[in-house]
């Protein structure tokens, strides 16, 4: 709870996983994915229930095993590759009707991500501020990056004007990171997302922006976590 209104986070974690089969429930230092985002939302001081929307009994299973609540199983429609995420939370949001006013999503595939980043977004939530979201500095500067075209030529690749600049000279780029999105629901409702003129940045670290996609992302965040 923050300014006396109560909050929701939303944990989502749908069973299929074409890169990474399983990836939601796979081991990640000694316990499921999953769990690391329900006992970082658990130990929000701020947070008053922790959901997770899911279209398996095995991921509802593990998840009420670490304490996070399921009250329903999504349904098929919302459960495919094409399923958008703001249908997601509005159906979970939905189910509880009006008993929240924000509602924090937490992605299983960040699990580097503390329970002091939720703290902090939602801390930075006042009357000019009624969305946040997570980001982090880009591994490498988009400017250094095109597209190629069919004869692969590079003479255009870069502009001229940065072509012989420093990387240290250019300006810092942030990208979203996928670990803490935090929302009033009727912001989200009117922007159908986070994004708008009252959003702002929570600017995380690199070493806690991992977004597990794949094995290698995996066995990276594996890395981190044994090596705290």
């Amino acid at each position: 709870m923050i300014n006396n209104t109560k909050i929701l986070a939303i944990i989502t974690a749908r069973a299929g996983s074409k890169r990474l089969p399983n990836k939601n429930i796979k081991n990640l230092a000694g316990k499921p994915l999953i769990a690391w985002s329900i006992e970082a939302a658990l130990s929000s001081k701020y947070i008053d229930k922790t959901i997770v929307s899911t279209d398996s009994n095995e991921i509802k299973k593990i998840s009420e095993s670490y304490g996070a609540s399921v009250p329903f199983i999504r349904p098929t429609e919302l459960a495919s590759d094409t399923s958008d995420s703001i249908s997601v939370l509005k159906h979970a949001i939905d189910f509880f009707q009006n008993e929240y006013k924000y509602i924090v999503l937490l992605q299983p595939t960040s699990p580097l991500r503390s329970v002091d980043d939720i703290n902090a977004a939602i801390e930075m939530l006042n009357n000019d501020t009624k969305s946040v979201i997570s980001v982090c500095e880009t591994d490498h500067s988009p400017l250094w990056a095109n597209v190629l075209p069919e004869d692969f030529s590079m003479e255009n690749f870069i502009r001229p004007e940065i072509r012989n600049k420093r990387s240290q000279d250019l300006p810092k780029y942030y990208r979203l990171n996928g670990a803490v999105y935090v929302s009033e629901i009727k912001y989200l409702y009117e922007n159908n997302g986070f994004l708008g003129h009252q959003t702002k940045a929570y600017v995380m670290p690199r070493e806690r922006s991992i977004d597990i996609d794949n094995e290698i992302d995996f066995k990276l965040a594996e890395l981190v976590l044994k090596s705290e």
